[in-house]
């Protein structure tokens, strides 16, 4: 296991992910990083992973500034060791960093309510705010290190006698600098053994007087201690053996406090530590641009456009491979230089960052397992010069991991049988990889010996690799291609350098037909391998411009069904007004009728024929158009298969291919078959169908449309167009059966047309053309 990960390089992914840490405590964790080897374990670390991830994208890193390793400080303090200022100062910056830490996430959460994060709220549990501790340190010591005057009350004391004495002294010895300024070497004044002195010139010893502390290097300058300052001084010292007393009292009982909380300040520091190391997965996760992979217990790996960590973004080749679903083993042949190692160490390297909780630098979709051990026998050595001692070396670590691998195991084996004769090589590589695949392990395998090229197809569960080479400019690609054995293309290579075409044909013919068989059926490989991904990318194309139609259809849908229950839901609400308002209008003119009844100028029978009249009172013209049009909108309408008819929703035609329901049609548009509402319907001819009907079988010989269409020497994506428009053609024109010419070729068109009809929903079945048919060149289509 230590082998693999020296030559996977795992101890340079651990620098590089120590460089995002933000704490020397951090940095140790990314240091000391080991992979995980329980499926539990390392699923636990991906969620945290995750977790972490979310919290940067809402509110950046955590401010972990001040966090530094004071364990040892906080162990002295708990035995009762005083600590000095600095010490101190580093042990309340780690308390606020605690305490900044959690109130981060307090208000991370009261910011974002549905935010779930249970495994980083579950360390977030375990800080504990110091903060009395903290600010008492704070408030005793500043950050210079300097006991502070309102650390005590006696502190102040001393230090506020302490400032007046130094008053005395100085006002003293500047009446002594006047007075004997000649006898000075210096007017200024200094402090040697922490008493007040002046420079006093040799040869007025004895004229001064006082206490001599020190002299200059020369010796003609005296420092003495002049008589009239003795006493105060003598004060002073008194005075500052009682500050010195007082601040080692303040220190040992600010070590008090801490070592009360040593249990707690501890666990900050652990939980901080844990958190720095978390984050900084996160960041280092962002400057590769990694993804979170889907984890697995099948040991299945299946790696998307993956990425060497190591190799800048702008150099590396993405490769993607799989491991362990159709097949456990992989062998990867082809010369040297071209690219296999590497992707033996990105498959092996990925491996370890996921079961170390690290996102991996691969498109979504990546996912990895978990493996109970990784094996790995990976040689730096390039050249082909490979010596006896270096054989046996690989061999030796090779033996020792047969003594351990299981069907839990993932192996990597780099030029496996490599350095000694290549037929025994290739004898002992196909041995090796045989005894793994019967233990069960999933196996990758790099090698250029040429006989384990068939190894694969004389295998069950084996598949065959290569590294792409580009013949044009005689350099790798460095692409992995999956299925497809490598090849060495020297004879090819060689004539492009300037071999004679004489000396090439010679050395053809010292190759066994085999050999030869093996190179022309790699070569079908590859052509065939690159034809399926470019039908696949031309599909995909395809598919896209198809949905991109479909959702703009839908919206415009969407648009006009919500416009047309506005306008009559408006209509109603005008047509309810106009009625009112004639209503009022009747109520008025009779009220009016009886006020004249009641004067006795008209009559009973007169007031009855008016309220009928008014009563009978409609909505206006506009109104009542209004009301026609919507009854109008709201006939049941109907329609017959083939009927041509306008979709006034997208204002385009189309005709109908069935009814749905009672009030729905399918409806073809273009190359589109829709669901329409019958109400969004409009005729336009007659349906096609019943013409078709009507005239019998003799239209069909006159329509326009075969029954046969051609695709010969056509590209695929222009002929699966001509058949999509054809087969709605041939559904129109009454056909039952229809051929599809695509001819043999190299079978793309072919391929291309089956797919396409095998999921289309208006054919019924097909089959190969038989004999006088076409043969295999034909398609025969049953339509529904």
């Amino acid at each position: 296991m230590d082998h693999a990960l020296r030559v996977l390089e795992y101890e340079k992914l651990r620098q590089q992910l120590a460089a995002h840490a933000a704490s020397s405590l951090g940095k140790e964790r990314a240091l000391n990083m080991q992979p995980d080897y329980t499926y539990d374990r390392v699923l636990s670390n991906l969620n945290v992973t995750r977790e972490a991830t979310e919290v940067v994208r809402l509110r950046d890193r955590l401010p972990l500034g001040g966090l530094t390793d004071v364990r040892s400080e906080v162990k002295r303090a708990a035995i009762g060791s005083v600590l000095s200022t600095s010490e101190l100062l580093a042990v309340a910056a780690v308390m606020y960093s605690g305490r900044q830490v959690k109130n981060f996430f307090e208000k991370l959460h009261e910011d974002n309510e549905d935010l779930r994060i249970p495994r980083l709220d579950e360390y977030a549990e375990r800080l504990t705010k110091l903060i009395e501790v903290e600010q008492t340190i704070r408030h005793a010591i500043d950050d210079q290190g300097t006991v502070q005057d309102s650390a005590s009350d006696r502190l102040r004391g001393l230090r506020t006698q302490l400032r007046s004495f130094e008053g005395s002294v100085r006002s003293r010895i500047d009446n002594i600098l006047r007075n004997n300024a000649k006898m000075l070497s210096d007017a200024i004044v200094t402090i040697r053994n922490d008493r007040y002195v002046v420079p006093v010139k040799m040869e007025y010893r004895q004229a001064f007087g006082g206490i001599v502390h020190d002299q200059s290097a020369s010796g003609q300058t005296l420092f003495i201690e002049p008589q009239a300052i003795v006493s105060i001084n003598n004060e002073i010292q008194e005075v500052r053996l009682k500050e010195r007393a007082e601040i080692d009292r303040i220190l040992s009982e600010l070590s008090d406090l801490v070592g009360g909380v040593a249990d707690s300040v501890v666990t900050n520091l652990d939980v901080l530590a844990t958190l720095d190391f978390v984050f900084a997965k996160v960041a280092y996760g962002h400057q590769l641009k990694a993804t979170e992979p889907k984890l697995n217990d099948e040991r299945e790996i299946k790696l998307k456009q993956a990425r060497h960590p190591f190799i800048p973004q702008d150099e590396v080749v993405p490769i993607t491979v799989e491991l362990g679903e159709a097949f456990t083993s992989l062998v990867i042949t082809g010369p040297n230089t071209g690219g296999k190692t590497v992707t033996l160490k990105t498959l092996g390297l990925l491996q370890l960052m996921v079961q170390s909780g690290l996102y991996v630098p691969a498109e979504f979709g990546t996912e990895l397992s978990v493996f109970d051990a990784i094996y790995a026998d990976i040689g730096d050595e390039q050249s082909i010069e490979q010596s006896l001692s270096t054989f046996s070396s690989h061999m030796t670590n090779i033996v020792s991991m047969l003594d351990k691998i299981d069907f839990m195991s993932l192996v990597l084996f780099d030029e496996l049988g490599a350095g000694t004769d290549p037929q025994e090589g290739a004898a002992l590589a196909i041995a090796i990889l045989d005894e793994v695949k019967r233990r069960g392990a999933r196996v990758a395998a790099t090698t250029h010996y040429s006989e384990l090229k068939a190894y694969a197809y004389n295998r069950e569960g084996v598949m065959n690799a290569s590294m792409e080479f580009d013949i044009e400019s005689l350099s790798p690609t460095y692409r992995l291609l999956i299925g497809v054995p490598g090849r060495s293309n020297a004879f090819e290579i060689s004539r492009r350098l300037g071999l004679s075409e004489q000396v090439i044909d010679k050395a053809r013919s010292h190759v066994g037909t085999d050999a030869e068989s093996v190179e022309s059926m790699i070569n079908e490989l590859e052509a065939a391998k690159h034809r399926a991904e470019q039908l696949e990318k031309e599909l995909i194309i395809k598919r896209h411009d198809l949905e991109t139609e479909q959702a703009a259809f839908e919206a415009k849908l969407t648009d006009f069904e919500r416009e047309r229950d506005t306008m009559y839901g408006e209509a109603e609400a005008r047509a309810e007004k106009a009625v009112e308002q004639a209503k009022r209008q009747a109520n008025e003119v009779i009220d009016r009728l009886k006020k004249l009844r009641e004067e006795g100028i008209v009559k009973e029978h007169e007031i009855i024929a008016a309220k009928k009249q008014l009563e009978s009172a409609k909505p206006t013209l506009q109104d009542k158009k209004i009301q026609k049009v919507k009854q109008k909108a709201q006939q049941k309408r109907t329609f017959s298969k083939g009927e041509e008819v306008k979709v006034t929703t997208f204002n385009q035609k189309g005709y109908i291919v069935k009814q749905l329901n009672d009030n729905e049609y399918n409806v073809q548009v273009g190359i589109m078959k829709v669901n329409v509402k019958a109400d969004d319907l409009q005729k336009i001819g007659p349906s096609k169908e019943q013409s078709l009907q009507s005239k019998g079988s003799s239209l069909k010989r006159q329509s326009s449309t075969k029954s046969e269409l051609d695709l010969r020497g056509v590209r695929v994506e222009e002929g699966l167009s001509r058949l999509d428009k054809y087969i709605d053609e041939a559904l129109v024109s009454g056909y039952d059966n229809v051929r599809i010419i695509h001819g043999l070729g190299t079978g793309a068109m072919r391929q291309a047309t089956q797919e396409y009809l095998k999921g289309h929903r208006h054919v019924k079945s097909q089959r190969p053309g038989g004999m006088g048919e076409g043969g295999l060149g034909v398609t025969v289509v049953e339509l529904k």
